[in-house]
């Protein structure tokens, strides 16, 4: 494949079949029956809320797609009461409290009074991050990899702020590229994997993955990104905010005070979610 100077590939999307009931999904690169390839860029606004998506947040959405270059400087007023009450009902019911100890169902029994208020601290500047709460699962290997649980306001916040950066990220996203976007997972990503290895001549496949990346992330560095079409001081504080609210133990690593380190599991805690128009240029082409 032969790239025109930044642009991307026509991107090979692959359809993917509904499982046949009792079988489990392909893992393998074999295509799956009904996978089908795709030669245009797909932009993904397969959010599941997609049909809730205010008007002024559509209108942001055309701007970024019509103007790679535009820097948004007015962002806040689109973290409303109603996206907010949306992006609660988007978490997961059964999930695990961080350090508030509030749960799904016990914000609920006072939503509109909660959302409320949480929208007032958002807007008026007073609102704060609380610590991730720690917890660890074991990896492969024998080590331990630490999750951090946000508290249940600061999982709502976030969410509504990607559901924003979303309408501007989502148009500068590669139509190749898989990973943390709404609509997207891995299956999708070997599915096109199949497809591209199988309908073209391929002569090299590169596995890569960035070492220790959450323990590393310079907070310097990643914000320099999103202020590439970011400009409302605002809303980079509130990034900023989760990025360094530390742990529920009290401890914060020595990479932590220094500027690197992000938190793993929150709605903000991925790379995809932070930089997703990261383009690595040490080739001279842009990949996402």
């Amino acid at each position: 494949m032969k790239n025109k100077r930044e642009k991307s590939d026509p991107s090979i999307v692959a359809q993917m079949s509904a499982n046949k009931p009792g079988q489990p999904g392909a893992e393998s690169a074999e295509p799956r029956e009904g996978t089908e390839g795709n030669a245009g860029e797909q932009h993904t606004c397969r959010t599941q809320s997609r049909e809730s998506v205010s008007q002024g947040l559509e209108r942001v959405r055309e701007v970024a797609k019509q103007d790679k270059k535009e820097r948004f400087t007015s962002l806040l007023h689109h973290i409303t009461t109603d996206l907010l009450k949306d992006a609660y009902s988007w978490l997961k019911r059964e999930a695990a409290p961080g350090v508030d100890g509030r749960t799904w169902q016990s914000y609920k029994e006072n939503l509109e009074v909660n959302l409320r208020e949480l929208h007032g601290r958002i807007h008026q500047g007073t609102y704060q991050a609380l610590p991730s709460r720690r917890r660890y699962i074991p990896k492969p290997d024998g080590r331990q990899r630490p999750l951090g649980i946000a508290a249940l306001e600061d999982k709502i916040a976030q969410r509504a702020v990607v559901e924003m950066l979303n309408a501007i990220y989502e148009e500068d996203f590669l139509g190749f590229s898989y990973g943390f976007r709404p609509g997207r997972g891995q299956h999708d990503a070997l599915d096109a994997l199949a497809v591209g290895i199988t309908r073209t001549k391929v002569n090299w496949i590169v596995d890569a993955d960035i070492a220790g990346f959450f323990d590393t992330v310079s907070h310097e560095w990643l914000m320099r990104f999103v202020e590439h079409r970011i400009g409302d001081r605002r809303i980079n504080r509130l990034v900023r905010k989760w990025l360094t609210k530390g742990r529920g133990d009290g401890r914060r690593k020595a990479c932590d005070r220094g500027g690197r380190h992000a938190p793993r599991g929150g709605r903000l805690a991925t790379a995809g979610q932070y930089l997703p128009p990261l383009r690595l240029r040490s080739l001279g082409k842009p990949v996402a």
